[in-house]
C-alpha cells in the first residue's frame, strides 16, 4: 500500500510545484509631448495700404475721388520700379508714389515744354518766368517730401528727356494731363512729343496709365480737343495706338455718370475747381452735387 501512495504523493507534490506564471500587464505608455505649434508668421504689411494711410488729412480726403489703391494696382504699380508722372504740380500722387515706390525704385516728373506754358494765354509773365526753373525748383520740393525710406526723385520737361532715362522706367503715368498736350497739338506738337518721350522712357513691356476726364462719345470733336478738358475715349486710344502703344484694358475706377456736361461746359465747373460758380452759391452747390469729372482709366502697354 505504502508502495501506491508513494508515487501518487509525487505526481502531487511535482502537480503543486508547477504553478502557473504570473503574468503583468505592462502599464499604457505615457503619450508623446505633442510638439510645440509653430506661431504663423505675422501677414507681411501692405506696403501700399501704410503709404496711404500715413498721408494728411487732406490728402485722403480726395481718396473717394481719385481711388489712388484701385488706381494705382490697375495700373500695376509696385516698389522698386522706376516711374514717370508726367504733370506732377503740387506732388498729390508724388507724395504717394515717392513712400511707395521706396529705396529701390526711382521717380521722375515730367512737365509740360517750357514753350508751351505761353500757349494758355492767362499766366503772368513771373509765372512765365518761374518755370524756367521748373526742374530744379520741382525737384527741391518733392525732396522735401521724401524720407530715408523713398524713392529717388528727378525731374525733366517734354522734348528734353535725359539720355540716361531711356528704357529704364516700368511705367509712365498720365494722371489728367493729356488733355491740353492734345490741345496744342496742332500748334506744336505737344502731343506727340509726349507720347514719343514715354515710349522711349519705357523697358519693352512697360506700361502707360492713363487718367482722363473723358467726353461723350456723341459730343463734336472740336469741342472735345482738350481745350475744355475732356477728350474721347476712341480718340485718345487712336493716338496713343499712333504712338505705337498695344491697348491693355480700361476701368470704371474713375468713372461718374453724373458727369454730363453740355457743349457749354468745361471740366473746371466741377470739383475741386468750382471755377465757374465761386460767386453763385446755389450753382456751387449743384456742381459739388455732381461730382468729380468723369474719368477714362486706361492702360496701354510698350511692345516686347
Amino acid at each position: 500500500m505504502l508502495k501506491v501512495l508513494i508515487p501518487i504523493l509525487t505526481l502531487t507534490l511535482v502537480a503543486c510545484s508547477q504553478e502557473p506564471e504570473t503574468t503583468t500587464t505592462p502599464a499604457p505608455a505615457e503619450p508623446a509631448a505633442a510638439a510645440p505649434t509653430a506661431t504663423p508668421p505675422a501677414p507681411e504689411a501692405d506696403p501700399l495700404e501704410a503709404t496711404l494711410a500715413a498721408q494728411s488729412t487732406e490728402h485722403k480726403a480726395r481718396y473717394a475721388h481719385r481711388n489712388p489703391r484701385e488706381t494705382l494696382e490697375f495700373f500695376g504699380i509696385e516698389p522698386g520700379m522706376t516711374v514717370v508722372e508726367a504733370l506732377p504740380g503740387g506732388g498729390w500722387y508724388t507724395k504717394i508714389l515717392l513712400p511707395y515706390l521706396g529705396t529701390e525704385g526711382a521717380l521722375a516728373g515730367v512737365d509740360y515744354a517750357l514753350d508751351m506754358w505761353p500757349k494758355f494765354g492767362f499766366f503772368s509773365d513771373e509765372q512765365l518766368e518761374a518755370k524756367k526753373t521748373w526742374i530744379p525748383t520741382w525737384t527741391a520740393d518733392a525732396n522735401t517730401w521724401r524720407t530715408e525710406d523713398s524713392a529717388e526723385v528727378s525731374a525733366f520737361v517734354f522734348g528734353s528727356m535725359p539720355e540716361d532715362l531711356e528704357g529704364s522706367a516700368d511705367a509712365v503715368l498720365f494722371i489728367r494731363a493729356l488733355h491740353n498736350l492734345n490741345r496744342f497739338e496742332n500748334d506744336g506738337g505737344y502731343l506727340t512729343t509726349a507720347l514719343g518721350d514715354a515710349y522711349r522712357a519705357l523697358k519693352p513691356g512697360g506700361i502707360v496709365g492713363v487718367v482722363q476726364h473723358e467726353a461723350p462719345a456723341e459730343m463734336p470733336d472740336d469741342w472735345a480737343d482738350g481745350s475744355k478738358g475732356y477728350l474721347k475715349r476712341a480718340n485718345l486710344i487712336a493716338s496713343m495706338e499712333a504712338a505705337g502703344f498695344e491697348y491693355v484694358d480700361s476701368s470704371d475706377i474713375n468713372a461718374n455718370p453724373n458727369d454730363q456736361p453740355t457743349t457749354e461746359d468745361v471740366v473746371w465747373r466741377l470739383p475741386p475747381m468750382l471755377f465757374t460758380s465761386r460767386d453763385n452759391p446755389e450753382l456751387r452747390a449743384q456742381m459739388q452735387a455732381v461730382g468729380e469729372s468723369n474719368r477714362m482709366t486706361l492702360k496701354f502697354r510698350k511692345p516686347g
